[in-house]
């Protein structure tokens, strides 16, 4: 499996994080009618902006890489318990289960179904009829 050169532009190609919405406009806004002054929203903008970048910036350069490590670790065991141990496990179940539907399905056709066949042809000779 080859995986894809690493797109530094689009970092969520697949966009599963949509639901984190961070922009400045996502989470402050100010209703028609109550505005502050321009110059003390346009700073709280700026302010808002950098310290949003560089604290996720400082987080990312402290943890980051740590945390990488850990969930790449954790989907390879993720990864290695499927392939080793749940995908093996359940086609042993698979292989078992047929085995026992036939067994199951014999005996029912060779004990149940002439009985319920003979039932059938001794109710079908009732009639109903209305007076």
């Amino acid at each position: 499996m080859t995986s894809l050169p690493l797109n530094l532009e689009n970092r969520d190609i697949n966009e599963i994080n949509n639901h984190v919405q961070v922009a400045f406009e996502d989470v402050l806004a100010e209703p028609p009618g109550l505005h502050s002054l321009d110059c003390v929203w346009s700073a709280s903008y700026a302010v808002f902006e950098c310290s949003k970048n560089c604290c996720y910036k400082l987080m990312t350069l402290l943890c980051g890489i740590c945390i990488a490590l850990e969930w790449g670790c954790t989907f390879a065991e993720i990864a290695f318990q499927h392939v080793w141990c749940h995908t093996p496990c359940l086609r042993v179940f698979t292989i078992n289960a047929l085995c026992f539907q036939k067994f199951y399905g014999t005996c029912m056709n060779c004990c149940l179904a002439p009985v319920c066949e003979t039932c059938g042809l001794c109710f079908s000779k009732i009639t109903v009829s209305n007076k």
